[in-house]
Formats: C-alpha cells, structure tokens, sequence
C-alpha cells in the first residue's frame, strides 16, 4: 500500500513518488488495488477534499521496477508534461544490476523492439521486423562487484521493457528478472531495475526540476553500490 513516506517532491501541480517493487502504478485487469487510486485517496483524505481528485500517470514503470513515478495533479501540467514526454523533454535516468559488465562499458543501444501481448514479453531484434518499434538508451557502467555491475541507463525512447530486453541482448541480464534470462528470482518477485531520477522543466513555474529516488531499502546490494 501506498505510504506517505515515499513522495520524493509534491506542489500544487506535481507528485513524484517512490514507486516499490511490485507496486501497480495504474489499474489493470487483475483488480488489484493500484497507486494510483491508493494516492488519491490518500489526497482525498489529507486534504479533506470535497470532491474527486484529478491525478494523471505521466510515465509508467513495470510492476517489478522500483523507483521514481512521476503524476500531475491538475490537468494543465498533465497536457504540458504528456507534451514533453512526446517530445522527448523529461529526462528519465534508471540504475540497473546485472549479471554481466557491458562491452564497451558504456555506449547507446539502438535496437528493434517486438512486443507479444500474449506472454507479455519483448524482443529486441538487431533490424526492422513486423511492426517491432525502433528503442533506444544510452549506458555507462558505474562500478563492478563479484557477481553484479551497477549500468545507469537514459531512455531515449519508451518502448514495452525497454531496458529489460535491450540488457538481456547484449548479454546483461537485471538480476531477479527471470523473464529476460537471469540465473534466479529475488524474494517478492522485483527486479534490480530501479528509476534512479527524473529531470524536466515545471510545467507551470518553467523552473529545472531534478527528483532522485533512494535505491530499495532493506537490500544489501543496493546499499553497497548507492555509496560508491
């Protein structure tokens, strides 16, 4: 359930939130209860609001990431900020754990990715094939252990599991997530994929605004590699 504790910025017309591992952001067919109605319900009652309470998703992350999710909370700045994540001027940085180190150590990633709704996986392909969509990163490694590299990674498109399928190409697997060939799951289920910041202009106020999301608490490896 949603906890107060895990808003990394608000104002009157934005919400950034440390989304947790296995945290849904928006209702899916399952039913189950998502952060999106938790938070404003949340809304609802701390500010003993009369009515509803408008809150848009700006950009979703995977039910097994973690990390920062960015909502609107009036309509003006969800129209100004689906804009800009259109045009490409939110700028989402992501760390991620894996298996492998990249080679070349740092570098960008342009691959095709094919979508199959029916296992709800992606594969990246090297060229163009059926209606797979054109994804792109770019990553620098930032520090290597015994058994797992810490990538930070910069969207450059929004593409399904992206960066999930784009690492398991070049034979970097997330740590825990099976689904793109890592050696064992982590308990809960999560994934060592986490959306480390966000950076955009406000909306409104056209001030830089730059929210940094803590690693997960309670994990070890993540604890090591946030202070190097």
């Amino acid at each position: 359930m949603f906890d107060p504790d895990d808003i990394l910025y608000e104002d009157n017309h934005l919400l950034v939130v440390n989304k947790r591992c296995g945290d849904l952001v928006q209702p899916d067919p399952s039913g189950e209860s998502a952060l999106e109605d938790q938070i404003k319900a949340f809304i609802k009652r701390r500010d003993a609001k009369p009515g509803d309470v408008f809150l848009g998703v700006v950009h979703r992350i995977d039910r097994p990431v973690s990390g920062a999710v960015l909502f609107a909370k009036t309509s003006k700045a969800l129209v100004r900020l689906n804009e800009m994540i259109r045009e490409g001027r939110i700028r989402k940085i992501y760390w991620a754990l894996t298996e492998a180190t990249p080679d070349p150590e740092s570098g960008e990633l342009c691959h095709y990715i094919l979508r199959d709704g029916k296992t709800n996986r992606s594969r990246a392909c090297d060229s163009p094939k059926g209606d797979a969509k054109q994804a792109r990163l770019r990553y620098e490694t930032r520090g290597a252990g015994t058994n797992y590299t810490l990538v930070e990674v910069e969207l450059l498109t929004g593409r399904h599991h992206q960066i999930r399928a784009q690492l398991s190409k070049i034979g970097c697997p997330i740590r825990g997530d099976l689904k793109y060939g890592a050696r064992r799951s982590l308990p809960g289920g999560g994934i060592s994929l986490h959306s480390r910041r966000v950076e955009f202009e406000h909306p409104v106020r056209r001030e830089p605004v730059s929210v940094t999301a803590p690693v997960p608490a309670g994990d070890n490896l993540w604890a090591c590699f946030e202070n190097l």
